[in-house]
């Protein structure tokens, strides 16, 4: 009996480690399935402009049904912060870091040191000057600028007065944009009264030039914003001053507020960029980027950094006016029916 038990003793030490080295077997093995899956590091500039939210979800939600992991990193605005989320990433050795750029001029030695710890480097929405990103992606900014113009020429601007309310010349896209509108704005002899850049996208700014310049104000049929949320403060502003109704806006970036404007009367147009389509495009190259595969297809183009020419993913901004919010912004999902008509349910399709 002795001897019974102590085999069936022994049989059961030998289970119970048999067991015990098959955990740990499964355990390293989860562990190394992790450790391959591509890291990709994304680094914006703030979450200040409402879009970039959008844009972080759905790039994370993307990337990770690819089979990546993504770290998000928030500069605040910050152009060294920004520097040090980039060498953040380098340290953790990631496979690929993508980048809404503070300021384009500036970070063009923290990509060299990137691309030389062999991590791929995407210029997200923002061109990163002189800097060989291995790609960027964007819609067509100039084309952005031109919507804008075109819509107020069809609104009854031509012959008129505008003035440019902007975002910072650090930005790129600004710069692009601006070139798309003065060029609608000098073929149909609009006069261009005055142009304000906001530093770091601060909207108050924009509210501060209208109630700072009211006289230059009195004498505009128009004002082009660089963004919604200037146009918000740049609508409150004119509200309070009871020219709302008068003085044309336009904007981009379709957000809430503004769609809500444009169905009420305050807002011309804003330039929606669907920017679902841009973040599921965005992590598909950066995911084809790690794997040494090439970017094709009719949206790849070259754009010129300054100094490369570098791969260029170009999509095709939206103009929206009330005509077809219901078409591209509601039948998208973009905005909700009810939301976008909360104030004008009168106006409700249905």
């Amino acid at each position: 009996m002795r001897i019974k038990n102590t085999i069936i003793i022994l049989l059961i030490t030998v289970l119970m480690l048999s067991g015990c080295q098959s955990q740990l077997t499964d355990d390293d093995t989860n562990d190394q399935i992790k450790e391959q899956k591509p890291q990709i590091g994304m680094c914006f500039d703030s979450f200040v402009i409402e879009r970039w939210q959008k844009d972080r979800d759905v790039f994370v939600s993307m990337a990770k049904e690819l089979g990546a992991e993504v770290n998000v990193q928030n500069a605040n605005g910050d152009l060294e912060e920004q520097k040090k989320n980039i060498e953040y990433f380098i340290d953790k050795g990631v496979d690929a870091i993508v980048i809404v750029c503070i300021d384009s001029d500036g970070l063009s030695d923290s990509v060299k040191k990137a691309k030389d710890a062999g991590i791929k480097v995407i210029a997200y929405d923002r061109l990163i000057h002189n800097a060989d990103v291995d790609l960027y992606i964007s819609f067509d900014n100039y084309e952005v600028g031109t919507m804008m113009g075109e819509t107020l020429i069809e609104n009854g601007l031509a012959d008129g007065k505008v003035i440019m309310l902007e975002g910072p010349l650090t930005d790129d896209n600004v710069e692009q944009i601006e070139t798309g509108f003065k060029k609608v704005m000098d073929d149909n002899n609009v006069e261009i009264l005055d142009t304000m850049h906001a530093d770091a996208w601060r909207a108050e700014l924009a509210g501060e030039y209208v109630y700072n310049h009211l006289d230059i104000i009195e004498e505009t049929d128009a004002i082009m914003c660089g963004n919604d949320n200037l146009a918000t403060r740049v609508v409150h502003a004119l509200a309070e001053n009871r020219m709302a109704d008068r003085i044309m806006v336009v904007g981009q970036d379709a957000d809430l507020e503004a769609c809500q404007r444009i169905v009420e009367g305050t807002q011309v147009m804003t330039v929606y960029k669907p920017v679902e389509k841009l973040a599921i495009r965005a992590a598909e190259c950066t995911m084809a980027l790690i794997r040494n595969e090439a970017i094709e297809g009719d949206d790849v183009n070259q754009a010129d950094d300054g100094k490369y020419s570098v791969p260029y993913v170009k999509l095709n901004p939206i103009a929206v006016t009330e005509s077809n919010m219901n078409e591209v912004i509601i039948g998208s999902g973009f905005h909700l029916k009810e939301d976008v008509y909360l104030n004008v349910p009168s106006k409700m399709p249905q």
